[in-house]
């Protein structure tokens, strides 16, 4: 290892403003899988830069970045705990690769990691990527940096966790099809969570979120993650990155990041990207406890299963905190759950949302239209299970099928040339569903629309009921028209697995 070590440039691709409805949201998060790489690089002496996409506007920004940087070190991680960048969307990829081809055209050494670089290695490689990081990159990305500051031209075959272009580059990229690829043996999962130094938050612009988060919703949220991987098996769900296993750091662990980040960034809210939060409300209530020994109490919001939200857990959730849980409630009707193998029933989804109610916590649910089998009457049982309920707001997608899921490999055949939404406002159906993509978004739309009428009251309440009930009649009355058997041509083809939108 030299005496000085190099500088590594890290950055990302998720650009807000490249996703019409995200940036009308504005709610925009720092990179905090790039951030955890960013603090291992430096405990291994490695002089640290970033480049966030999150509120740049373009990737001019990132060559204007690279030509400043004196960094020889490429990595664009991707933000693996942001639920926008697991979309894989087209325009997240254009903008990756761009990156990568800016980066290898000025003679840096790159690396690419993320869930579509992972899917999709020789893409990546192709474009000029030394090397694709696979699976997690707070282990493997640091070795390949200290290989590279030895020496640039060090073969790479014993750092595991790799995908490589096996051959000479420039064979690799002259060849007619896709390069081909060799992989370094298996990286293993990190396991020990609490063995991981915080992320490197003194490289985020916090001025500028704080300026982006203000205006638009009154206060400023900022994301923290407390474990990898959901050991749920639900068959549209792809996890190519963390796996089913479940990995948690212990409460006394996070409650401290907490209190850092009260000092540092002074955070109005909290948005817990788990997947799954507090598993158990022992874990949740020792959390709360750990909070109270800190000092220190943020409103937060998280993600989790309706089967999870016990009186025990919600009670620990209300103790620690919480303002609002997410939950994928998917269906309303039965029947879909079941196919998805989501393990849960509808009697489990209103005794969530009720005990929610109950201790003053906002019940969020996800919803997920058109998959396999799903009928109009079906998508009127998830509508009457939201007037019934009232959760208090919905983000509804539809079935996306994505590499490594049972989904997928259900409807592979019906797949066509296009095989990613372009953006998170796409929802375009990849595989033959009941109906095209177009009635599903007006599905969406009203059903947004109903759950934002909830707060009507008296008169008001019975003329937006009525309302309601006269466009869904309407919407039935056309459902036949969008119906995908009536098409002469097949359908447009997409990859696989339901992403929130």
């Amino acid at each position: 290892m030299p005496a000085s070590m190099p500088r590594v440039l890290l950055a990302h691709s998720y650009f807000l403003a490249h996703d019409a409805k995200q940036w009308r949201k504005m709610k925009p998060y720092p990179p905090l899988a790039t951030l955890l790489v960013a603090s291992m690089l430096r405990e291994r002496g490695f002089t640290v830069e970033l480049f966030d996409a999150m509120l740049a506007r373009s990737e001019a920004e990132f060559v204007r970045a690279l030509d400043a940087s004196e960094a020889q070190i490429v990595g664009i991680l991707e933000d693996n705990f942001n639920f926008l960048t697991k979309m894989c969307t087209t325009k997240n990829r254009e903008a990756a690769l761009a990156m990568v081809a800016a980066a290898r055209a000025r003679g840096r050494r790159v690396a690419v990691n993320g869930s579509d670089a992972t899917d999709h290695p020789e893409m990546y490689l192709a474009a000029g990527a030394d090397a694709v990081v696979m699976g997690e990159a707070d282990a493997t990305f640091p070795d390949l940096a200290a290989a590279w500051a030895r020496d640039p031209e060090a073969g790479l075959d014993a750092i595991p966790g790799l995908a490589l272009l096996d051959g000479p580059p420039a064979d690799g990229l002259a060849a007619d099809g896709p390069p081909a690829v060799r992989r370094t043996p298996v990286r293993a999962f990190v396991e020990s969570l609490d063995a991981l130094p915080f992320p490197a938050w003194d490289l985020v612009d916090v001025a500028q979120y704080r300026a982006a988060w203000v205006p638009a919703h009154g206060r400023m949220s900022w994301n923290v993650v407390t474990t990898r991987g959901c050991p749920f098996h639900c068959n549209w769900c792809a996890k190519p990155l963390y796996g089913t296993r479940y990995a948690q750091r212990s409460p006394a662990n996070v409650a401290r990041e907490v209190r850092q980040l009260a000092e540092t960034v002074n955070p109005d809210h909290l948005w817990f990207a788990d997947d799954i939060f507090g598993l158990s409300p022992r874990w949740i209530e020792s959390y709360a406890e750990a909070l109270a020994h800190e000092g220190v109490r943020i409103p937060f919001t998280v993600q989790s299963r309706v089967d999870l939200m016990t009186p025990s857990a919600v009670a620990a959730l209300q103790h620690a905190g919480a303002e609002e849980v997410w939950m994928g409630v998917e269906s309303g009707a039965q029947k879909i759950l079941d196919a998805m193998d989501k393990g849960t029933r509808i009697v489990q989804i209103r005794d969530a949302t009720s005990l929610l109610r109950q201790h003053g916590i906002r019940a969020a649910w996800f919803l997920q239209l058109g998959y396999p089998g799903e009928t109009f009457e079906d998508i009127l049982a998830t509508r009457d299970l939201i007037r019934e309920e009232r959760p208090d707001d919905v983000g509804v997608s539809v079935a996306y099928p994505l590499p490594g899921t049972l989904f997928h490999e259900r409807v592979k055949e019906q797949l066509g040339a296009r095989t990613n939404w372009s953006d998170s406002d796409d929802l375009a159906m990849m595989f033959r569903g009941t109906y095209e993509g177009a009635f599903y978004k007006r599905v969406r739309d009203l059903l947004h629309e109903e759950v934002a009428a909830f707060s009507a009251t008296g008169n008001a309440a019975g003329e937006a009921h009525a309302l309601f009930d006269a466009r869904w009649a309407e919407l039935e009355g056309s459902e036949a028209s969008f119906r995908t058997e009536k098409r002469a041509a097949g359908p447009s083809g997409g990859s696989s697995a339901f992403v929130r939108a």
